[in-house]
């Protein structure tokens, strides 16, 4: 099967290429390297079965496939932050053309969402029953609200267009080719030990985190 990853070129995009060519599939990674690079795919660019694209998801994007595995927007609070507007474009606009792309291919799509739907939750661990406590004008906003909205896009496009639609929300995953300068938790962790630097510890060490 034809196979687009986009965001491919990322942490978990690089990851889901690799399994995705091991299981037959011949596969199209589009990413922009916002914050993908192409180290994270370099070992599959001679590859028969894999094509790179260098190409921004908030720009429609034609391709024959069967399947779409939407990974693109910049995940970490330090990235995301760098640039909200581009963030909620990355999210929104190319969830929209994912989906466009998936209606006329007629293809099987997944979005990557996250546990930041929930904003900062009253309730721990959230079900997915859990509406959440989000703010809407906060600086982690751009990235909440864009993933919010993309979840709302997917299933009004299955309710719409009958579209073949999955979402799921993923929680702190950590892991090899994840960026030095990620800025999250365990990536902070893991840097600060190597360099032997005193473990930061966020808030009053009492959080509780939900890790992959």
């Amino acid at each position: 099967m034809r196979v687009l990853v986009t965001g491919g070129a990322g942490f978990l995009g690089s990851h889901l290429c690799e399994r995705l060519l091991a299981l037959g599939n011949y596969v199209i990674c589009a990413d922009n390297l916002f914050t993908g690079s192409e180290d994270n795919i370099r070992r599959l660019f001679n590859h028969p079965r894999f094509e790179f694209l260098r190409h921004d998801v908030i720009l429609p994007l034609s391709v024959e496939c069967g399947q779409i595995y939407n990974l693109a927007c910049p995940a970490s609070p330090r990235w995301y932050q760098k640039d909200p507007v581009y963030t909620m474009k990355a999210s929104f606009l190319g969830a929209l053309n994912v989906l466009e792309l998936a209606r006329t291919a007629g293809a099987r799509v997944l979005q990557a969402s996250t546990s930041e739907v929930y904003g900062d939750p009253d309730r721990s661990p959230q079900p997915e029953s859990y509406r959440g406590c989000v703010s809407t004008v906060g600086p982690r906003a751009c990235y909440d609200e864009g993933k919010r909205a993309v979840e709302t896009l997917f299933f009004d496009y299955r309710r719409q267009y009958g579209l073949d639609i999955k979402v799921m929300r993923i929680f702190n995953t950590y892991g090899p080719r994840m960026s030095i300068n990620d800025g999250r938790v365990v990536s902070n962790f893991i840097v600060q030990a190597l360099k032997g630097e005193d473990i930061t510890i966020y808030g009053r060490g009492t959080q509780t985190r939900s890790f992959c």
